[in-house]
């Protein structure tokens, strides 16, 4: 017999815990065959986040290139990424769960792959209104095989930024300070204080995002924010790169080149920075881009190529788990790019398998919970590094179902001030 006491525990298990389970959706991480995902704008790699108004592409390579059926579909969230009241018909004018159609196989290349393009707007499916987007890829048998965020946005609010100097002495030097307004001439913002959110985002990364920050105060219809820790970021230091275009030949990146079944791209040793006075050089902000010097059609002539990483930094030995990120792995800290320590050569090791071009990348420690820890940053933080930084504002107006997005900001710590 059912007391009372298992029967509260059964309802709590069945109405607590697929809720517990649905919110803080999670992005599913592609199976290995999955490689080089990425949404592209005007032929480059970019970060999902795009005006509602304006095209882009997502594309992504099966290396068991057997041209297989994948299917897509669209899920709308809120700004915790909880999914949201609408229903499908009010946020895609048309539908989704269908094929994508435009794939292409790989040419002139060791590693067999089909390529895979889908483009937004297409015939079936366009988006009717802003906010955080799903993207999930489905196979042949409508079984999930991955999915990614992106996010649409509107117009309707401008967004100043500035990049300062921490206030705080201890960390004057190691953190980067954003203050910014949110100004409209269109929107009359309600109940501000409640109804208008900001996600702040350093390099793309949704991982170290700063979010739940309210207004300081208001000024008419402007809302000002000039905290200083609220909405500090780790400054972090410059990207490493590694350059194989030419997959055959080494270079200031790649120290030694052999291939049997596919290429391996042997990197030179890099040592932990953190320590070490900051040095200016170019990246690209964890970006990536795809290239093959002697190709015509680089998402289809481009080889893949085992890219052999080495760290050494002592000082980390036994602490925390070290990961390889970047936007080409989507800053994922999953197994597959965590390094393993070598004591024989007393470096920490891992071998990924990456298509051929100029790619940024970092070396990233975090516990076992995925909590990344800048403040220990293996390369350290310089209040000098150059870092892109993005606001996104979301709105939603009293009694409306779901959070839109306003506006964007952008700015960048190389015009960094006290």
């Amino acid at each position: 017999m059912i007391t009372q006491k298992q029967l509260l525990s059964f309802l709590i298990w069945i109405f607590f815990v697929p809720t517990l389970l649905q919110g803080q959706t999670a992005e599913i991480i592609p199976p290995y065959n999955i490689k080089t995902v990425s949404f592209v704008q005007n032929g480059a790699n970019v970060v999902p986040i795009f005006n509602i108004r304006e095209g882009f592409q997502f594309q992504f390579d099966d290396l068991f290139g057997d041209e297989a059926n994948y299917f897509y579909t669209l899920t709308h969230y809120d700004y915790n990424w909880n999914e949201s009241e609408l229903s499908k018909a009010e946020y895609i004018d048309g539908f989704d769960d269908q094929r994508i159609q435009n794939y292409e196989n790989s040419f002139n290349t060791l590693q067999l792959y089909s390529h895979y393009t889908l483009s937004f707007p297409n015939k079936f499916t366009r988006f009717k209104v802003t906010g955080n987007y799903i993207l999930t890829i489905l196979n042949n048998n409508k079984e999930v095989v991955f999915s990614r965020k992106f996010i649409l946005y509107e117009d309707l609010v401008s967004v100043p930024m500035q990049v300062k100097r921490a206030r705080n002495g201890k960390v004057i030097d190691y953190k980067q300070n954003l203050e910014f307004s949110i100004k409209s001439e269109t929107l009359q913002f309600q109940n501000p204080l409640n109804n208008v959110k900001i996600m702040l985002l350093q390099n793309g990364s949704f991982s170290t995002a700063i979010k739940n920050v309210k207004p300081m105060y208001t000024i008419g219809n402007d809302l000002i924010y000039k905290y200083d820790a609220e909405t500090q970021f780790w400054a972090g230091n410059e990207f490493l790169n590694f350059d194989n275009k030419d997959i055959r030949a080494v270079n200031n990146t790649v120290a030694k080149v052999t291939s049997n079944q596919t290429y391996n791209s042997i990197l030179y040793i890099n040592e932990a920075r953190k320590n070490k006075l900051y040095t200016f050089f170019p990246d690209v902000n964890g970006n990536f881009f795809v290239r093959n010097l002697n190709a015509e059609n680089n998402y289809v002539e481009a080889d893949y190529a085992w890219v052999f990483f080495s760290l050494s930094a002592p000082d980390y030995f036994g602490k925390k788990n070290i990961y390889v990120n970047g936007m080409f792995n989507n800053y994922r800290l999953a197994e597959e790019n965590k390094m393993d320590y070598n004591a024989k050569t007393g470096l920490y090791e891992k071998a990924l398998f990456i298509k051929q071009g100029f790619t940024n990348f970092q070396y990233e420690i975090a516990d076992k919970n995925g909590t990344v820890d800048s403040e220990n940053a293996i390369d350290g933080n310089f209040y000098q590094t150059e870092n892109q930084y993005t606001a996104l504002i979301y709105y939603r107006e009293n009694g409306q179902r779901y959070d839109r997005v306003v506006g964007r900001g952008s700015a960048n710590s190389e015009n960094i001030t006290n």
